[in-house]
């Protein structure tokens, strides 16, 4: 924990960061955390709505990005936008540069919402959580990683296209081994869903009860 949070307790929720590369489960591991009683913060969500029209990092990314994101409306093309920004490094941290500092406000502003109701824990689902110097807001960091087949099976599953998420596993080359360390716990998806989901009930217990 930092910036001066107080404990975990009766009076504030405990935050549990989940993090991992793309298809690996990170979304489902939330959705079990919210039928146990957790508030669901999802970072992508929350930086698709900086994004939209008529917020400044919307008009940001169009001026630094230029014509090439932009849609016939004016507005923010994400596709074309994530083709450019998964096939290079680089102009991904030129995005997250815009994005991130209008991501953190709101993220705290919704777990402190989630404090406000009550809430018994905070499942914050980010997949630049440590990049993005979001595990600074978290109890604990939970790493969602899964086998390259389960990942690829997941990434068709939703409609992706073959060249399409070998791009995007590419992009993230090397994620796990980095976010390791600084790991509370890693969550291994590959198996039967009941499985996964009986461990996530067991950490989010233990978790709970470290947070008293």
């Amino acid at each position: 924990m930092s910036e001066g949070r107080t404990p975990p307790g009766p009076s504030r929720p405990v935050v549990i960061g989940i993090t991992g590369p793309i298809g690996c489960g990170k979304s489902q591991v939330a959705r079990w955390l919210a039928e146990l009683g957790a508030t669901v913060i999802d970072a992508d969500t929350v930086a698709r709505g900086v994004t939209a029209p008529g917020e400044p990092a919307h008009d940001e990314v169009l001026r630094h990005f230029g014509p090439a994101v932009a849609a016939p409306d004016g507005t923010l093309d994400r596709a074309a936008l994530g083709r450019i920004v998964f096939a290079d490094p680089a102009r991904l941290r030129e995005l997250e540069a815009i994005v991130h500092p209008a991501v953190r406000p709101r993220i705290l502003d919704a777990i402190a919402r989630a404090q406000r109701d009550g809430a018994p824990a905070v499942a914050l689902e980010a997949i630049k959580l440590i990049e993005g110097g979001l595990a600074g807001l978290c109890d604990q960091v939970w790493l969602v990683t899964c086998d390259t087949a389960a990942q690829r099976e997941r990434l068709a599953g939703r409609g992706t296209g073959p060249a399409d998420a070998e791009q995007r596993i590419a992009a993230q080359a090397g994620l796990v081994e980095r976010l390791r360390p600084a790991a509370t716990r890693v969550l291994d998806t590959s198996g039967p869903a009941a499985e996964t989901r009986a461990a996530v009930v067991i950490a989010f217990g233990e978790a709970l009860a470290a947070g008293r």
